[in-house]
């Protein structure tokens, strides 16, 4: 790679599974497209982060796709779903909701950096109350939804209860709506946890419950 090569910055992971984790054969494709002195930046949120050459974006996202690895845009936009690690089983913890969660919103674009998180129980290993959108499995087939939480500053946080016991589709819906409602009514770089204390809770609450 040339040093005079223009870089983009990519966030890769192998998708929603039992754990953060990568196989050999994703690793040796993630090597393939690193110089021998460049480092991965690995992130609190199951992410790498790599720079690939611009000129060779398309390229390697595809060879990436090959190897299981999805890629997600750096910036302003939705992280992918932080998990816990299914330790209970894919369905006993609602790995595919979270897997088809994790598609419908990861990569959208919003004001600021939103970072959503998923666990299959009520032990919270994902940390859902202290991220951004969090979302516990608390029955058969129904989700706990909660907004606003902080894990960072003196002003830390857990998350509100927003609405508890939604089905999947109530859930996928009502994650859509208050994404929306960011985008629309969220300020350039606005975090997510100001954009609420300044547009309401409740406010935020009645715009979403009366389109369901």
């Amino acid at each position: 790679m040339s040093q005079t090569e223009k870089l983009v910055k990519l966030a890769v992971n192998a998708g929603i599974s039992f754990g953060a984790k990568l196989n050999a054969k994703q690793l040796r494709v993630l090597a393939e497209y690193m110089n021998d002195d460049q480092e991965l930046e690995l992130t609190t949120f199951q992410q790498l982060y790599i720079d690939v050459s611009e000129n060779k974006l398309e390229l390697v996202k595809g060879k990436f796709k090959e190897a299981g690895l999805i890629c997600y845009p750096v910036g302003s936009f939705v992280k992918s779903l932080r998990t816990c690690n299914f330790c209970k089983g894919s369905e006993e913890e609602g790995m595919p909701v979270a897997i088809e969660l994790n598609k419908r919103i990861a990569g959208r674009e919003v004001p600021f950096t939103l970072k959503p998180a998923y666990t299959g129980c009520r032990v919270g290993c994902g940390e859902p109350l202290i991220n951004d959108i969090g979302i516990i499995k608390v029955g058969t087939n129904e989700f706990d939804l909660y907004i606003g939480g902080k894990s960072k500053g003196a002003d830390a946080k857990v998350g509100t209860l927003f609405k508890k016991q939604l089905v999947p589709e109530q859930l996928y819906a009502m994650v859509d709506d208050i994404l929306d409602l960011y985008h629309e009514f969220g300020k350039k770089r606005e975090p997510f946890f100001k954009f609420i204390n300044r547009f309401g809770f409740e406010n935020l609450q009645q715009q979403v419950l009366k389109k369901r």
